[in-house]
This record gives C-alpha cells, sequence and structure tokens, in this order.
C-alpha cells in the first residue's frame, strides 16, 4: 500500500490521530516534573510537600535528568506521530508487542502499589502519597498508547501485503 494512504491526515489509521492524547500524557508528565521542581528548588508553599511527590527510590539529584531524558523521549514520539512520519510511528512489531506488553505490566503494578500504598497508609487515603504512583499510571498510558499503534499498523500492514 503507498505510504501516502498510511500518511494521510484523514485517514482512520493515520499516527496523526493518536497525536493528541500522547501529547496530552506528555503535558501531563511535564507539569509532574515541573511542579517537583518548584517545590524542590523554590519550595512554593501551593504545591504539595517534596514527600508527596517522589517515593525515595532515585534521588532527586538522579531523578530530574532522568525526568528530563524521558521527557525529551516522548516529545520525540509526539512530533512523529504529529507529522505523520519518523522511525515512532514506522510499524514495527517488537514495539508492538514489546512495550504494550511492558507497558500493561507496568500499569498493572502501579494499581497494586496504589491498593497496597492504601492498605498500609490509611490516614493516606485517596489521594495522599499517590503522585508518583498516578505519573507512572501516565506514563504506562503512554506506552500502551504506543505499542497498540504498532500492534494495529503491523497486522494491518500485513494484511495488506
Amino acid at each position: 500500500m503507498p505510504s501516502a494512504v498510511w500518511d494521510s491526515g484523514s485517514d482512520a489509521r493515520s499516527p496523526r490521530r493518536l497525536a493528541p492524547a500522547l501529547w496530552a500524557l506528555l503535558v501531563l508528565f511535564a507539569l509532574r516534573v515541573v511542579g517537583q521542581a518548584l517545590v524542590v528548588f523554590l519550595h512554593v508553599p501551593w504545591l504539595p510537600p517534596e514527600r508527596e511527590w517522589y517515593s525515595g527510590l532515585l534521588a532527586y539529584p538522579l531523578l530530574l535528568p532522568a525526568q528530563v531524558l524521558i521527557l525529551l523521549l516522548l516529545g520525540a514520539v509526539c512530533r512523529d506521530f504529529t507529522r505523520g512520519r519518523g522511525w515512532f510511528v514506522t510499524p514495527r512489531r517488537w514495539i508492538g508487542r514489546w512495550v504494550t506488553g511492558f507497558g500493561v505490566v507496568y500499569l498493572a503494578a502501579m494499581i497494586v502499589r496504589y491498593v497496597i500504598w492504601m492498605a498500609l497508609h490509611p490516614e493516606a487515603r485517596w489521594l495522599g502519597g499517590s503522585i508518583p504512583i498516578m505519573f507512572h499510571c501516565v506514563l504506562a498510558t503512554f506506552l500502551i498508547l504506543l505499542g497498540r499503534y504498532h500492534r494495529r499498523r503491523e497486522r494491518t500492514a500485513s494484511a495488506h501485503a
């Protein structure tokens, strides 16, 4: 099938249709990164305290650069989906399988983590200590959407071959 058909912005299978959802998830994650930085560096009083923003598994001097790298990677994915072309929109079976699988396991782990956190900390009901969990869910959702796109595109490309 000619690539012009696959890349058409009006085509229901176009990567451009997924771009708004991916951008929305990227913006949510960016707001989390900026919010935590505002609390850590500027001690803004109108946001939750520092202890609410991260689980302590990774020290903030290591966490922030990792978050920036994640933002850059997600931004590159969003750019390709917005343009309708690029490495991240070219159908790849392994992306579909591995990224979807990882995203589902990641999301399930965060749901279990939330349930355990709430069971161990009933005083935190419903949102106390959940900022990191919720934003891990945002990242997992991004991965699931990306992986499902590749799974669908790979199946559709195989069917038309």
